[in-house]
């Protein structure tokens, strides 16, 4: 029998030490900033009930889910068992229309989750209520560079309040997390679903806003022709598309909102006149001032986005230029209902490495109304493929042991025993080389796996106890005593 070469599923990664270090690093910075702003921990198991997770993030969503199977026969009664062989059977002849077989999918994000978590916990957590989550997450999406199958998330959220404040909270931790990463040339780009709901609602559509929101959301993968392929598919004419690209060519920067609401109007104006003139192309069932009022009303999400700008300004943010207003953004997730946001580095070729944004009904959808939620998450495999290609990882993030002992014979080795212990007591990574092999040999382990200090022990230092301390980095040795290698190194 031929053995099988060993193989990953598609899409998944094995992760050696030096690139979980590297992660962990990206972990610990993101967490430090989680923490700083009141943010707690917490985590959700791998699987989801499947109808907790289905309808949440729209159809393309649904379809990415990674489903499993019901549990095998043994562990059923007689009567279950007869009744899942019968599903079986018809599986093996229908395999895709029998969803009786499948209960449960990994989750698709951690949002739904958390939102899950919170209407189960409601009488046990106090709101409004800070979470983050760091938890990989599963989707049947095609891999590519920055994009897998199994991936990393780091969310914070805080549910139970509508305060433009925790919106203001999320740039603030966004720019805080990518600077201390060494990462300096990013967006921010802000947008407000009422902006394109409002422009929706003027196009007079027959699709949904469900289909013009997921088909704006890919402009910058399949452009402006894809978008109107897509769009005119869904029911929408070639006038209502042409009349959107219009409008959505009016973007601007984040610290000019009052004259892009100028230009807005302006846009909008047209549309206004032709609501109002046009009676016969108004929705069925719908009057005149009705749907003016809903076209028209918090004037595209402008009041949210100037009381977002005052809470920055007043919080002392300087990164204005960091900021975009992209009406074109609008984030594919069906959730939404508010402020949305998406981050995307700008000299290096990956897609956005964080978004989230204001969801209002989410709870809701679990039988808690009215409990209003904010969150961003970040996507902790792209950070970490822009830090590898822009060499921004220090060091020390590939370290995991900080000095290695020598030694050559048994009287060194039981001498260094002690010293290993007191070194490690001083919270100093330390390693015994575990074998008695030659000096070279084990100058080669501290080399290849990049310990910064090799501390030598043979019959000279054990006579004078003064043992020799050599930086690898810069060659430099020193003969000191334990006493003095531990105020050296003390962390």
């Amino acid at each position: 029998m031929s053995k099988e070469k060993p193989s990953l599923p598609t899409g998944t990664r094995d992760f050696s030490p030096e690139t979980v270090g590297k992660r962990n690093y990206i972990f610990n910075t993101i967490k430090r900033t989680f923490e700083k702003f009141g943010f707690q921990p917490l985590e959700t198991p791998a699987m989801e009930n499947l109808s907790v997770l289905t309808g949440k993030y729209g159809e393309e969503g649904d379809q990415l889910m990674f489903k499993i199977l019901n549990n095998g026969l043994h562990e059923k009664k007689e009567p279950e068992k007869e009744k899942l062989q019968e599903n079986w059977n018809k599986i093996l002849q229908q395999p895709f229309s029998t969803p009786a077989i499948t209960e449960r999918a990994l989750r698709y994000d951690l949002t739904v989750p958390f939102a899950r978590f919170v209407v189960m916990n409601r009488n046990e957590i106090t709101f409004p209520f800070k979470r983050y989550q760091i938890q990989p997450v599963w989707r049947a999406d095609r891999p590519q560079k920055g994009r897998y199958r199994e991936f990393y998330q780091c969310d914070a959220d805080v549910v139970g309040t509508k305060s433009l404040l925790c919106e203001a909270e999320i740039v603030l931790m966004i720019d805080e997390v990518l600077t201390n990463l060494g990462i300096t040339d990013f967006t921010i780009k802000i947008n407000h679903r009422n902006i394109l709901g409002g422009l929706y609602q003027a196009l007079r559509a027959q699709g949904t806003e469900t289909d013009l929101f997921a088909a704006i959301d890919k402009l910058d993968k399949i452009g402006r022709e894809g978008v109107s392929k897509e769009l005119l598919e869904k029911g929408f004419t070639i006038e209502m598309v042409e009349r959107l690209f219009d409008i959505l060519s009016l973007n601007g920067t984040f610290d000019k909102i009052d004259e892009l609401k100028i230009k807005v109007d302006e846009a909008i104006g047209e549309i206004r006149e032709d609501v109002e003139l046009d009676e016969n192309r108004l929705p069925i069932g719908e009057d005149r001032p009705n749907i003016l009022k809903r076209v028209f009303r918090n004037p595209y999400g402008y009041d949210d986005l100037k009381r977002l700008k005052f809470y920055l300004e007043n919080l002392g943010f300087k990164n204005f230029r960091r900021i975009a207003l992209d009406i074109t953004l609008a984030r594919g997730l069906s959730y939404y209902t508010g402020c949305i946001f998406e981050v995307k580095v700008n000299n290096v070729k990956i897609g956005s490495i964080s978004g989230g944004g204001r969801y209002d009904n989410l709870t809701g959808m679990f039988g808690l109304p009215n409990v209003s939620g904010v969150g961003i998450s970040f996507g902790v495999d792209r950070i970490y493929d822009v830090l590898e290609e822009l060499k921004l990882f220090p060091e020390s993030a590939q370290t995991s042991t900080q000095v290695l002992i020598t030694h050559f014979d048994n009287q060194s080795e039981k001498y260094a025993l002690p010293i290993l212990q007191q070194l490690r007591a001083a919270n100093i990574a330390t390693e015994l080389y575990p074998d008695q092999v030659k000096l070279g040999k084990q100058m080669t382990y501290a080399d290849q796996k990049n310990i910064p200090y090799v501390l030598l022990i043979g019959s000279e230092e054990i006579t004078t106890g003064k043992l020799k301390l050599k930086n690898m980095r810069t060659g430099e040795q020193e003969n000191l005593r334990v006493d003095e290698i531990l105020k050296k190194l003390a962390v």
